[in-house]
C-alpha cells in the first residue's frame, strides 16, 4: 500500500492548538521553579522537550484535530507534573485532600503512590487518536479497524521501549537513584503493569476514533 507524500508547504497552528501549546510550555516551565531533584528531573523531562518539538513538527507537516492535539498537549502537561515529583512522590493524596477533603488512598487502601499508572494510562489515552488519523492520512486506504490494531501495537512497541530505556539508564545509577529514577516502589511487575495501563488506555479510545472517511490532509 503506497503511502501518501506528506502536503506541501506547512501548516500554521490555530488558535485553540497555540493556547494549548501554550499551557503545556507554561506548565513544563513552573515545575523547573526550584526543582526538588533537578538532576533526575532533567532525565525525565528529557522526552518532554523532545515532545514539544516532534508535536509542533508534525502538526505543521500533517494537520491535527484540534481535539488530537489537546490531548498529547495535556499528556504533556501532565507529564511535567510527574517529572517534578519523580512520579511517585506526587502529592496527589494531599492535594486531594485539601481540594475536596477525600483521600483515594485511604478510599482504596493504596499503599503505594499511584501517579505513575496514571501517566501510563493517559499515554494511551491521549495519543491512540493522533497516531490512528496519522496513520489514515499516510495510508488512506488502510481501513478503520486495521489503523486502530496498528495504533495500539505503536502504543505497545513504544511502551516497551521506554521500560526498556528506563532499564538502561538504571544500570548506571547506584541502587538508591535507580529505584528513585524508576519509581517501582519495591513493585517487581511494575512495568508490566506500566504497559498494561498504557494498551489499555489505548484501547478505550476505540468510541472517539474519526469515522469520517480516510482523513487524509485534513
Amino acid at each position: 500500500m503506497p503511502a501518501v507524500p506528506a502536503p506541501h508547504g506547512h501548516a500554521a497552528l490555530n488558535r485553540r492548538q497555540w493556547a494549548a501549546l501554550a499551557f503545556s510550555v507554561a506548565v513544563f516551565g513552573a515545575t523547573w521553579v526550584a526543582p526538588i531533584w533537578p538532576v533526575d528531573q532533567a532525565l525525565h523531562s528529557s522526552l518532554t522537550v523532545l515532545g514539544f518539538a516532534w508535536l509542533v513538527l508534525h502538526a505543521r507537516r500533517w494537520p491535527m484535530r484540534d481535539g488530537d492535539f489537546v490531548a498529547i498537549c495535556l499528556f504533556i502537561a501532565v507529564h511535567c507534573v510527574a517529572a517534578r515529583w519523580l512520579y511517585s512522590n506526587v502529592p496527589y493524596d494531599a492535594w486531594l485532600q485539601w481540594l475536596l477533603g477525600w483521600s483515594p488512598d485511604a478510599a482504596f487502601g493504596w499503599q503505594r503512590n499511584h501517579f505513575d499508572r496514571l501517566i501510563h494510562l493517559l499515554y494511551g489515552l491521549c495519543f491512540t487518536p493522533a497516531v490512528h488519523r496519522s496513520l489514515r492520512q499516510r495510508w488512506p486506504g488502510l481501513g478503520l479497524g486495521a489503523a486502530f490494531a496498528v495504533a495500539v501495537m505503536l502504543v505497545m512497541c513504544t511502551s516497551l521501549v521506554y521500560e526498556w530505556a528506563e532499564w538502561g539508564i538504571a544500570l548506571m545509577l547506584s541502587p538508591e537513584a535507580a529505584e528513585a529514577y524508576n519509581g517501582q516502589q519495591g513493585d517487581p511487575w511494575d512495568a508490566h503493569m506500566d504497559m498494561l495501563l498504557a494498551t489499555a488506555g489505548a484501547l478505550l479510545t476505540w468510541p472517539l476514533l474519526d469515522r469520517s472517511g480516510t482523513a487524509a490532509n485534513r
